[in-house]
């Protein structure tokens, strides 16, 4: 299988590179070194360093509200301990929280990890950027879906995005030539923060503006973090606000998130919005819940229901991609990132599955199935009430 997997990873690796942030150090070597580590670190750093990004990256908070929506305890969800600790052990879990009907059934946290803590998200991000075009959408900033990339991003006018539009780019099936191999140091992924940029360009839209064009929008999926990360230059350009300052508008705010959120920012000082969220265990449950309750008042009535159907073919049997958002069988859908990251969502049993980890490898199939297979399993129990 393809390393698409380890979206994010690298786009956060290369974004350290040359961050500037709101401290602007002069010499950026050693955030460049430190970034270019990521997807090396050994255990103890990863444990150490996933929840405190923002010790070591620039960003933007996100700023929560004085009001908090309730996660009340609801009736524990009969399950084996043993097998519990098991997968929290064996897939170095940090915390694990699952809600039915917006009640807690469970809630554990290990190594070193805590309610009030935040932790990284990777390409979790990017369903929590796909919902701001949707909020986009709802405030008038967007028209529709189906509307040209280049109307929002016209420096893009008469390269390979002609013609693609902004479900196309939430699909990632644009049709331009990407390359997401984080073994490749020449990958579209590795270089895409490194060249310079003049003065004045987004260093985003100056990188993709030189892609070329691979087969017919809407034609191919490949997964491309760069993709995401020009939805957030779009809704930045149409909005006209940053992207921390919409999220806590939006979302954060008025859905009532516990705890303000850290977003890392690129070389331009704009929130990289194909990864680099730190969010607390509650409040990405809190998001699972939100896309599961139709997110009234966020987003337009149908957002949710179109963002998480698979519009797209991944070539993995009964999985595919919506707006951002990973579907599977059952009619569940979900956000995922490296190292273990994941929120998870099943409408039939309306529960939600948030769980953040610090996973020996960024990306590995036989780690992924067991935690699906996991999944599955208190999925199952909630159901049974």
């Amino acid at each position: 299988m393809k390393s698409w997997k380890l979206a994010g990873a690298f786009a956060l690796a290369t974004m350290a590179g040359a961050a500037t942030g709101q401290s602007a150090p002069q010499d950026t070597s050693g955030l460049r070194k430190v970034g270019a580590e990521v997807l090396f670190w050994s255990q103890e750093k990863r444990d150490a360093n996933f929840p405190h990004m923002e010790k070591i990256f620039p960003g933007h908070v996100v700023k929560a509200g004085g009001k908090v929506r309730a996660l009340p305890a609801g009736k524990p969800l009969p399950f084996s301990d043993a097998e519990l600790d098991a997968f929290i052990a064996g897939q170095n879990i940090a915390g694990l929280i699952v809600l039915q009907d917006g009640k807690i059934r469970l809630e554990r946290y290990a190594r070193g990890y805590g309610r009030e803590g935040r932790w990284t998200s990777f390409s979790v991000a990017k369903s929590f950027t796909s919902t701001l075009v949707g909020a986009a959408i709802k405030d008038g900033y967007i028209k529709s879906v189906d509307e040209p990339v280049t109307k929002y991003i016209p420096e893009l006018a008469g390269s390979g995005y002609d013609g693609v539009t902004i479900a196309q780019l939430l699909t990632m099936t644009s049709g331009v030539k990407w390359n997401e191999d984080y073994t490749d140091a020449k990958s579209d992924v590795a270089r895409m923060f490194l060249e310079p940029v003049p003065a004045g360009e987004d260093p985003t839209v100056y990188y993709m503006k030189k892609l070329p064009r691979e087969t017919a929008p809407g034609s191919k999926w490949v997964y491309k973090t760069g993709e995401t990360n020009l939805i957030g230059v779009l809704v930045m350009r149409a909005t006209k606000k940053p992207l921390a300052d919409y999220l806590s508008e939006e979302v954060w705010r008025p859905y009532g998130m516990e705890q303000d959120a850290f977003w890392m920012i690129d070389p331009s000082g704009h929130e990289v919005s194909g990864c680099c969220l730190s969010v607390s265990l509650r409040d990405y449950a809190r998001m699972g819940q939100l896309a599961l309750e139709g997110g009234k008042g966020v987003v337009p009535a149908n957002w949710f229901a179109e963002s998480t159907r698979p519009h797209a073919d991944i070539g993995v049997p009964g999985r595919g991609y919506g707006y951002q958002w990973w579907t599977y069988p059952e009619g569940r859908f979900g956000a995922q990132g490296i190292f273990g990251q994941t929120i998870r969502v099943d409408p039939k049993s309306k529960t939600v599955i948030a769980v953040s980890a610090a996973a020996e490898k960024a990306s590995d199939r036989d780690y992924g199935l067991a935690r699906t297979a996991f999944l599955d399993k208190l999925f199952a129990a909630a159901a049974a009430k």
